[in-house]
């Protein structure tokens, strides 16, 4: 890297003077060494000279170019050379005036443990081991977590760890419920599950009608061999894959298509990227990058290509809401880097327009939604995440509470919560049985497993985090339960009382971390779980009052001589319940159809 000394005042037009015009990437530093901005030219003189020419410029511009004290460069080979450095050196010094892609993270992979003999299927992020076969990445945990499920759904492969399945004596749940053939138990031979995984590998990498040709010839000769209900296994199998792909695969196109739309508005700006593998809708996500100021959708979108990109293989197509400035560059070194040709279609037609509408419609939607008013519980989920120091956004959180009385007519709750507040629909209560009167641990251990067993079969929508409104013991028996349902990756955080039993002083336990929270009243995270958690008591404290009314009002009616389901029902619906019975006098209860004046009396008795 080549420099220039920062002098008392820089001389940029001098500066730029001295320039080689060949391609090059170029770093701006302010007088205290901090990096303002870097760039990337096919000629580095005549792009720097622009800086400080006497052109009119947007005050970004200006503001930046009053605050240069040094300017360093670097030669490269080629433009495309100087794109890859570009985001290197934004990658590391993170510039102020540049547009940043703040989801830096690691990105999550579908792994497959092909070193032993039965492999599984499992969630992987971080470094790869070269004995193991990944599909990815993709674009969210969620979707990562889609393809698994329907990997063990379709196909049977075990997600269990690997010291689980070398302690196996009998079948555990996934096998009962048709999400894994056994192998831990010698129910299926090492050549048929490797027939299954590979499938599976098949499947990911978008080749399922080749799958779906394999599997009909086995279901056409187990059926010549009249080995119907092994037949009747690949028959499902192949009806699940149609299904599937009548409900993914959309006209126009069966392969590897990135589609990238950009939303700008007050200062900020939404990028929406939809991923479609081997045909396959894989997922979506929201990204927001930071510093966009004055930038327009396609200068976002220039920024977005060259920082997504700079880690992972594109795909062949790229779809674009607006076109970008170096689209024949990054055409050149996407091809480079994937060995086949990539294509930029800013402006596609047919269904693939009607792909791109529909993300730059979602991409404004989410903007929208970051902006408006109502994105305080966003902030707040944010907040969460950064306490809690999760990699993945959370996307929904579920928090789980337990209510009775004396450890009568015990009721579990769950109450659903995402970034836009409560998901009433995906309430749930619990009716709780067979357990310990007060026995809170069994209760709670009851209530994740019913709760989860719908998602163990695939029928669910997996959370980001999961909330348990109590202490170690509880917390204990969640962790269980979820590993045991192949969830063990979903944070867990137990909220307990502190010890001034008072609101925002509670402590919070994470799973596998002996040091608890206390983030204190006025965190917002602390607001958030405090909502979600009194949302949960309110909930759950209502269904455990209904059904304590319940029995009430049914033992108290079922006293009576000639009272059977039909006429309580009658009465309770007739007078709006047990008070309004009981304030019905003789003639009124008469009244009702079915109901003798000699019941009535009856009744009346038995109330008063």
């Amino acid at each position: 890297m080549a420099g220039e000394q920062p002098e008392a005042t820089f001389d940029g037009k001098a500066f730029s003077r001295r320039l080689p015009t060949g391609p090059g990437v170029y770093l701006m530093r302010d007088d205290n060494g901090s990096v303002l901005y870097v760039g990337k030219a096919g000629n580095l003189r005549k792009r720097v000279s622009s800086y400080f020419d006497a052109r009119p410029k947007v005050d970004r511009i200006m503001r930046m170019v009053a605050q240069i004290a040094s300017i360093e460069f670097s030669h490269t080979r080629s433009e495309g050379e100087a794109l890859l450095l570009e985001n290197q050196w934004i990658k590391s010094h993170r510039p102020r005036y540049n547009v940043l892609l703040r989801d830096d993270k690691s990105y999550p992979w579908v792994m497959l443990s092909t070193d032993h003999a039965f492999p599984r299927i499992a969630f992987h992020r971080g470094a790869r081991d070269p004995g193991k076969t990944y599909l990815g990445p993709y674009p969210s945990a969620s979707s990562v977590r889609e393809s698994i499920n329907l990997i063990q759904k379709i196909f049977q492969v075990r997600n269990c760890e690997d010291s689980y399945f070398a302690h196996r004596s009998r079948p555990c749940l996934q096998h009962q419920i048709k999400r894994c053939t056994a192998p831990c138990v010698g129910l299926v031979s090492e050549q048929d599950y490797a027939g299954q995984v590979d499938n599976a590998l098949l499947f990911l990498r978008g080749e399922s009608q080749k799958v779906i040709r394999r599997l009909i010839q086995r279901m056409d000769a187990a059926a010549q061999a009249q080995e119907y209900e092994m037949a009747a296994t690949y028959r499902d199998q192949i009806n699940a894959l149609k299904s599937m792909q009548a409900q993914q695969f959309v006209s126009g196109g069966r392969g590897d298509i990135d589609i990238l739309a950009a939303a700008v508005a007050e200062g900020r700006a939404c990028v929406q990227l939809v991923s479609f593998r081997g045909g396959r809708n894989i997922g979506q996500k929201s990204f927001f990058p930071a510093h966009v100021e004055s930038r327009d959708e396609s200068e976002v979108l220039d920024a977005f290509l060259g920082q997504y990109f700079r880690e992972r293989v594109p795909p062949a197509q790229l779809i674009l809401s607006h076109p970008v400035e170096g689209r024949a560059l990054f055409e050149e070194v996407f091809s480079e880097r994937a060995g086949k040709a990539v294509t930029i279609q800013p402006r596609p037609r047919g269904a693939r327009r009607q792909w791109r509408d529909q993300a730059l419609q979602n991409a404004r939607s989410a903007l929208q939604m970051s902006l408006s008013g109502g994105s305080r519980i966003a902030r707040q989920f944010k907040a969460l995440q950064q306490l809690l120091a999760l990699e993945d956004e959370i996307s929904s959180l579920e928090c789980f509470d337990i209510s009775h009385t004396a450890g009568g007519e015990t009721v579990g709750a769950c109450v659903v919560f995402d970034a836009s507040g409560p998901v009433k629909s995906r309430y749930r209560r619990y009716n709780l049985k067979g357990i310990t009167p007060g026995d809170d641990y069994a209760a709670m251990e009851q209530v994740l497993r019913r709760r989860y067993r719908k998602h163990a079969e695939g029928e669910g929508i997996v959370p980001g985090l999961v909330l348990i409104d109590g202490g170690q013991g509880q917390l204990g028996r969640a962790e269980a339960v979820l590993a045991e349902h192949g969830l063990a990756e979903v944070p867990l955080l137990g909220i307990a009382k502190g010890a001034a039993r008072k609101a925002g002083f509670e402590q919070w336990l994470r799973a596998g971390d002996g040091e608890p929270l206390q983030p204190g009243p006025e965190s917002p995270a602390s607001h958030l779980v405090q909502q979600v958690r009194d949302e949960a008591h309110r909930f759950a404290i209502t269904g455990h009052r209904g059904r304590r009314q319940k029995r009430v009002v049914k033992s108290t009616l079922e006293e009576v001589p000639g009272i059977g389901a039909g006429r309580r029902r009658a009465l309770l619906t007739h007078f709006g319940g047990l008070k309004g019975v009981r304030k019905a006098g003789i003639e009124e209860l008469a009244s009702v159809p079915g109901i003798s004046a000699a019941l009535a009396k009856r009744i009346f008795k038995a109330l008063h």
